[in-house]
């Protein structure tokens, strides 16, 4: 923001010089990064924070020079003209008949306040030198005289405006409203711009002739045969504004100054000063001001019980009561009499809760008085609750060679339509739909990811490009899906792990083994075991994104935390992946959530162990963990273990059965068990196990 020296000197008593001007604004907060001279002038660029919007004009970077220098401000010597005559106002109600015959507003919860007074006989013809060389310093081109005071006023009072051809408006009427589909406009820089429906477009009684906040249209706009000028001076939505420049690729001084936020209560000052401008320096006769306001804002109340005492706190900062009220003030945030309640400026949109009227009283009191000393923190250095525990399993997975990942929160929409849509890669149906942006950081990466996978697959290409093929990674990330309109959207943290390759065990002369199912099936169990969590169950399941036969569903505590399997033909065929590539994906937070499992300790047994080795003949879909389920549950006297020994399939069984050897350990806490101790129970296992799985004794 280019700021005149000069212009700063008409609207405040200052003697500072300019370059202690300038260190005295960098001192609180609006930062001087250079002086450069023009003409008789010197020019201040000052790097203004997004929060700062008060301060895009002379007016509110001269405010805070008056709170600094303790100097009045001088705002009503703007520069005054003998002939303002016709120069009235007229604030009116919404909606009334006088605002209708030449304003209509179709979308106020757009357009918050709207302004216009019609300006008849003027002539249009080049600025006198005084304003070309303000406009010139300020980096701004001269371009006729209306057009150049509307730019003058905007920079001096930090309201945008435009002005229209009053006879070049259809039916001589304007109308705000939402654009309609396929609706275009051509703006000042002669460039057709196409709108939509979210779009906010000043229009006549037929098509847009601006869009909104942003810029003017080519063929409503100032020429040499103007003689009637219609002057708009609106307050817009920021985010629609926001939205609008974004969609359009198109910033101007009006949009950045919109999007931040202008001041509402300014509008009818600023329309009155450049109207004043305008009869000067080019003639003419004004028309009362329509000032069309539907809901009148309501400036954010603060409270305080004890502003300096807040001060004290969160700065260090010794300010007495008087003080930081005096500075409020002079700031234009008001005070009730007991100094506890504070009421924001209407231009400061930023001053919402008590820390930021700290910040107003610090800035002015000094940053460089702020100590080094620490205040007191009594949780200074603990962990997070979950902390530690993901810590232990980061640890857990790099003991197993693993790599962590760090991936993009946004999802790259290019391959939409292919077997590889982000939905694809999900385990179950979306219950949320996922979030889109308008705007990306990553051009192409306009959705928020909903599950860690894609990240991880895009790695995973990246290394086997560079002819790297044995590769183990994990995440721990959150992903994201929407809720309604205007809620905030649900966030989940998740682990997720890719193995690929082979792996050779050190030390060891072997060639490499290759990485499989049961590799992703110890990697979780891993993490699950280092969390704490309990044991986790492990079932096979059909998911969408795993190959069949090779997909697994988690389960902990009863619940459904996660899956994990091998890649499908479709989507490794999508990735050009050569070899086998195995993925899991765990809720992280529900497993977190679950109660601990604790940790069981017991004396070595004294007694041995008596093992029978029972092979069964099964149908294909019968799995060992049935089995393991039935066994456990027949509650036999003295039974200790149930493990999976082997599986066996050959021609010489059916093709739909296969065999299964499962061990059974039997032992006392108090005495050698005998052969006679443990054959009624285990006669009474193989019947539990034959009745709920169809398993038969195999010959």
């Amino acid at each position: 923001m280019n700021i005149s020296y000069n212009w700063l000197k008409e609207l405040i008593d200052i003697d500072l010089s300019p370059e202690k001007t300038a260190k005295a604004l960098t001192r609180v907060g609006l930062a001087v990064e250079g002086i450069h001279s023009h003409k008789d002038d010197l020019v201040l660029d000052i790097d203004l924070t997004s929060n700062r919007p008060d301060c895009l004009s002379h007016l509110g970077v001269a405010r805070e020079l008056g709170v600094i220098t303790d100097a009045d401000l001088t705002a009503d010597r703007l520069r005054r003209r003998d002939n303002t005559e016709g120069v009235s106002t007229d604030t009116v109600p919404y909606p009334i008949t006088l605002a209708v015959e030449v304003v209509q507003i179709e979308a106020p919860n757009l357009c918050h306040r709207f302004t216009t007074r019609i300006i008849k006989g003027v002539k249009i013809g080049p600025s006198p030198q005084w304003l070309v060389d303000r406009l010139e310093a300020l980096g701004e081109r001269s371009i006729n005289n209306v057009a150049d005071i509307t730019n003058y006023v905007m920079l001096e009072l930090g309201q945008p405006m435009h002005a229209f051809d009053f006879d070049k408006l259809a039916e001589n009427r304007i109308v705000v409203r939402t654009a309609k589909s396929g609706e275009t406009v051509k703006t000042l820089d002669e460039v057709d711009r196409k709108l939509d429906e979210t779009m906010l477009a000043i229009c006549d009684a037929n098509k847009p002739v601006a869009v909104a906040g942003i810029m003017g249209g080519f063929d409503s706009s100032i020429t040499e045969s103007t003689s009637n000028v219609l002057l708009e001076v609106a307050f817009f939505e920021r985010e629609n504004i926001r939205s609008t420049s974004r969609k359009l690729n198109l910033a101007t001084e009006a949009s950045y100054r919109f999007e931040r936020g202008v001041d509402i209560e300014n509008l009818a000052r600023a329309s009155n000063r450049a109207t004043e401008l305008i009869i000067e320096l080019a003639g003419g006769e004004a028309g009362d001001l329509i000032d069309i306001y539907p809901t009148r804002t309501h400036r954010p109340v603060v409270n305080s019980e004890s502003i300096a005492a807040s001060v004290k706190r969160l700065t260090g900062l010794d300010v007495t009561k008087d003080g930081c009220i005096r500075t409020l003030n002079a700031l234009g945030i008001s005070s009730n009499d007991s100094g506890d309640e504070f009421t924001a400026p209407s231009w400061r949109h930023d001053i919402a809760i008590e820390e930021d009227l700290v910040e107003e009283i610090t800035r002015h009191a000094g940053y460089e008085n702020i100590t080094t000393d620490l205040p007191p923190a009594y949780g200074a250095g603990e962990y997070q609750p979950t902390e530690q525990r993901k810590r232990l399993l980061r640890q857990a997975l790099a003991d197993q060679g693993f790599d962590e990942a760090l991936s993009y929160s946004f999802i790259d929409t290019g391959h939409d339509g292919s077997v590889e849509t982000v939905e694809s890669l999900v385990d179950s149906e979306l219950e949320e739909p996922l979030i889109t942006l308008n705007d990306s950081v990553i051009e192409g990466a306009v959705r928020m990811r909903p599950t860690l996978i894609p990240g991880l697959l895009a790695a995973v290409r990246h290394n086997l490009n560079h002819q790297r093929r044995d590769i183990k990674l994990f995440e721990l990330g959150k992903v994201f899906s929407a809720k309604g309109k205007g809620e905030m959207p649900n966030e989940l943290e998740l682990f997720a792990a890719i193995l690929s390759g082979g792996q050779l065990n050190e030390g060891r002369a072997m060639p490499a083994r290759e990485l499989d199912f049961y590799d992703a099936k110890g990697a979780v169990e891993s993490v699950l075991e280092s969390v704490g969590a309990p044991d986790a169950i492990f079932e096979a399941a059909a998911i969408r994104h795993l190959r069949n036969g090779q997909a697994a569903s988690v389960i902990v505590d009863g619940k459904k935390v996660g899956s994990l399997g091998r890649l499908n033909e479709e989507i490794s065929g999508h990735y050009k992946f050569k070899q086998p590539v195995y993925v899991a994906e765990i809720d992280l937070q529900a497993v977190l959530a679950a109660a601990s499992a604790q940790a069981a300790y017991a004396a070595l047994p004294k007694f041995p162990s008596i093992v029978r080795d029972v092979s069964f003949t099964v149908n294909r879909d019968v799995s060992y963990g049935s089995i393991e389920k039935a066994a456990l549950a027949a509650t036999v006297p003295f039974l200790i273990s149930v493990d999976f020994v082997d599986i066996y399939e050959s021609k010489g069984l059916d093709e739909n059965t296969r065999s299964l050897t499962v061990r059974f350990a039997y032992r006392s806490e108090k005495r050698t068990l005998t052969e006679a101790d443990i054959e009624n129970g285990h006669v009474e296992l193989l019947e539990r196990i034959a009745s709920s799985t169809g398993a038969n004794l195999r010959n």
